[in-house]
């Protein structure tokens, strides 16, 4: 149980959620097959295969999203209705009209799609009640929102915002570079996007490559911005921060699963241990990075 990308939440401060509450909810949204004619369906699935749609340990729970999609290529409806509308050019002696043609397009959907083989995609989630964060275990954030708008559907009092920084992370991930250093417990990596502004913005990629060099300062003099950078956090975490304050690549380096001496047999008992651990390095991990971009951005309702 290994998160590798965050895509990262605020709870709703002073929100009151139980366990228990949100199990009930979520338990009446659980996942369903899919329909005869129906592409994809959405619903809660269990974290692990024993316990319930919310695995709590302490004050730190993990919910999980399945989606349901039925595999119908495209290029196998093409060429069907391109079968059938030939058969039917030649029992008519002329071909198919726009008409005829989406009609053969819709009852060969409705003839494939019962017969289609359904695949399964899961998303996780990760609720910090101690630190009231949320995170999604995804890269994409239209994939992220799928999640956020299932868990509001189920449970409507539920409330969570992006996080905001004071500092942009482009502005601030370039800093670090301009002065070859990062702030305490973290280290700057070897993989760095710099991208610029303007109309036709131009993009420069390093990959595996030393960032000290002094072409790295002449591209930001010239104007261009980091986009995205590699770093590690205090020898334990390795990842990719992006412009939109997303984490990528997450790597747990072996230190910390060396650390954790606790080894069993036990399936679901592993699976409890390293969502602990996961857990809590990743509460420390995320409050030293938004301490590094500025702290929390106060938003309006927080005023004065």
């Amino acid at each position: 149980m290994w998160f590798r990308n965050l895509l990262v939440y605020r709870l709703a401060a002073g929100a009151s959620l139980t366990a228990e509450a949100l199990e009930a909810s979520l338990a009446q949204g659980a996942l369903q097959p899919c329909g005869s004619f129906e592409m994809e369906r959405r619903g809660w699935v269990r974290p692990r295969s024993e316990g319930g749609y919310v695995h709590a340990i302490e004050r730190q729970w993990l919910i999980a999203l399945g989606v349901n999609q039925k595999l119908l290529p495209a290029a196998v409806v093409n060429q069907t209705v391109k079968e059938r509308a030939e058969a039917l050019a030649k029992q008519q002696d002329h071909p198919p009209g726009r008409k005829q043609l989406r009609e053969l397009r819709e009852r060969t959907l409705a003839e494939l799609m019962p017969k289609a083989l359904t695949r399964r995609r899961t998303m996780h989630a990760w609720i910090d009640q101690v630190n009231g964060w949320l995170v999604v275990d995804s890269a994409a954030e239209k994939k992220a929102e799928e999640l956020l708008e299932a868990l509001r559907k189920a449970h409507p009092d539920f409330t969570a915002k992006r996080l905001d920084t004071g500092r942009s992370p482009a502005s601030t991930m370039t800093a670090w570079l301009s002065a070859g250093d990062a702030p305490d417990g973290f280290t700057i990596d070897q993989d760095l996007e710099l991208r610029s502004s303007g109309d036709n913005p131009g993009a420069v990629r390093y990959v595996r490559h030393p960032l000290e060099g002094r072409d790295i300062r002449d591209h930001i003099t010239a104007g261009k911005t980091a986009t995205r950078l590699g770093l590690t956090w205090k020898d334990r975490i390795s990842f990719m921060l992006t412009e939109q304050l997303q984490v990528k690549r997450l790597v747990f380096l072996n230190v910390i699963k060396e650390e954790n001496q606790t080894q069993t047999e036990d399936a679901e008992e592993q699976f409890d241990i390293e969502f602990a651990l996961m857990s809590g390095e990743l509460a420390l991990l995320l409050a030293d990075l938004t301490k590094a971009l500025g702290g929390e951005k106060k938003r309006e309702s927080e005023g004065n």
